[in-house]
């Protein structure tokens, strides 16, 4: 009995986001069978039904930037202060998906499959650091990766490369082949003569390799992968043509194209590979390759490990997903099984330290509250460090304990720890929150402290920023 009760607390709290009042006594039952029936072919859930696609957000900055052309004329405008016009595409949007995720987070009865989702979210980043990646990186989310997180590693990673965020993000949409017909064009003038912009001004005067280089070097084989710069080259010489329609573009306006004009003739060899020329087909079937490599199997897997289990996962669990993966070929539903059914992902010791993001999800969940709106959100995780949709760079957030242990983000979250109680506790027993939230992971030293408190906000405080909640 101890042990099943043992395997329901890990199956909520490090599994998933956190408990909510009950679920670690619905989870008792079958603790594993808890887990596994929340992995579903058809995906991750959707935070907005029906929300706005990539492509609308695209066509909608478009006009907002045709606004601030006209408005130049009038320095009072709001239109034409970039400022303000970030902080409104923001408000009504960015702040909203974000919001939405969040509550979903906190809502879910399956939060291990929205921690599965958020996991593969974070590996194939895409950063709201520009101005119009931040109006499409919910919609990427939705489009991208949710609907693909447990079928095909394949699928998984041909859908987050080509959406219209990713090829923004990584500049893919702006690189052009040095050979290309489009090159030849403008060093002939004849471009001019076809309404084509020169390259130069519209940067469009060469060969991208972000994007390339960070499939090659983070979504895919790892940085010890076996690929050389020379591959990196060559791959981005094929992916040449991928880029988002603009405004000459009509009705694909925002939508992912295919630019034949501006793709580098001719075979590629990637990784030893020659692939015949063949335009847009060379990519898919480099990506192909990508998806079934070894060292692909390897570094997914020990990033799945890292996450989910310790920032030093145990090689045989890593050996056992990596097994798994190859067997079914990258089938990411079967990897999602073992890894609920390795013995090493039970370990009664908790190993990983909460990112605040995750810290404030399970807070509510311990209440069975969420956010309101973005105001209760963003200044708090700012403060911590995670600023919303914002990972610093395309390795997206760390998930070492090392980066969000710091005293600065410690203090943070006592502060918000504090407030947050205060708002939340009402006349509910601290006591029971606290065994709903932890189960038998709740200490008797943290028990004690909590029954002794002075005040139930404080109490609730103190389960708030214990040890047994701040790691899974």
């Amino acid at each position: 009995m101890a042990e099943r009760d043992l395997d329901a607390a890990i199956a909520v709290t490090r599994f998933g986001l956190g408990a909510k009042p009950g679920e670690i006594a619905a989870a008792r039952v079958d603790p594993r069978g808890f887990l596994l029936a929340q992995i579903r072919r058809d995906g991750a859930d959707q935070p907005q039904p029906g929300a706005a696609t990539a492509q609308q957000r695209l066509a909608e900055f478009r006009d907002y930037q045709k606004d601030r052309q006209a408005a130049k004329s009038d320095p009072m405008s709001e239109a034409n202060d970039p400022v303000k016009v970030a902080q409104k595409l923001l408000r009504t949007e960015t702040a909203v998906d974000f919001t939405t995720r969040a509550r979903l987070g906190a809502t879910t009865d399956a939060s291990f499959r929205e921690r599965w989702t958020l996991f593969w979210a974070n590996h194939f980043t895409v950063s709201a650091t520009k101005l119009q990646i931040a109006t499409v990186v919910g919609p990427y989310e939705q489009e991208a990766i949710r609907p693909h997180v447990f079928g095909r590693f394949e699928d998984l990673l041909v859908a987050a490369e080509t959406h219209p965020a990713m090829l923004l993000y990584l500049d893919q949409a702006q690189s052009v082949g040095p050979d290309s017909q489009l090159v030849a064009l403008m060093k002939s003038g004849a471009g001019r003569g076809q309404g084509l912009r020169d390259p130069q001004a519209a940067r469009l005067s060469g060969l991208n390799e972000n994007l390339a280089r960070e499939i090659l070097e983070l979504h895919t084989l790892g940085v010890d992968g076996g690929y050389t710069q020379e591959d990196v080259t060559e791959f981005a010489r094929a992916m040449t043509g991928l880029s988002v329609g603009g405004l000459r573009d009509r009705d694909q306006l925002g939508a992912p194209i295919f630019r034949s004009i501006a793709h580098e003739p001719g075979a590629r060899t990637v990784l030893g590979r020659r692939y015949p020329a063949g335009g847009q087909g060379q990519t898919a079937a480099i990506l192909a390759d990508l998806a079934a490599h070894p060292s692909t199997a390897r570094f997914v897997c020990t990033k799945l490990a890292r996450h989910f289990v310790a920032d030093a996962p145990p090689p045989s669990l890593v050996a056992r997903l990596e097994q798994t993966w190859t067997s079914s070929g990258g089938d990411l539903a079967r990897v999602a099984e073992a890894l609920v059914r390795a013995p090493e992902a039970w370990t009664p010791e908790p190993a990983k330290f909460k990112t605040p993001y995750e810290f404030m999800i399970s807070a509510w969940r311990s209440v069975g509250g969420a956010p309101r709106d973005i105001s209760v959100l963003a200044p708090t995780l700012n403060a911590m460090g995670q600023k919303p949709f914002s990972p610093p760079s395309p390795k997206g957030w760390p998930d070492e304990t090392a980066a969000w242990a710091s005293p600065a983000s410690v203090v943070a979250r006592m502060a918000w720890s504090q407030s947050f109680a205060d708002r939340a506790i009402g006349d509910r027993d601290p006591v029971q929150l606290a065994n709903d939230a932890l189960g038998v992971r709740l200490s008797p030293r943290t028990a004690t402290a909590i029954a002794r408190a002075e005040s139930r906000a404080e109490a609730l405080a103190l389960m708030l920023m214990s040890p047994e909640f701040q790691r899974r």
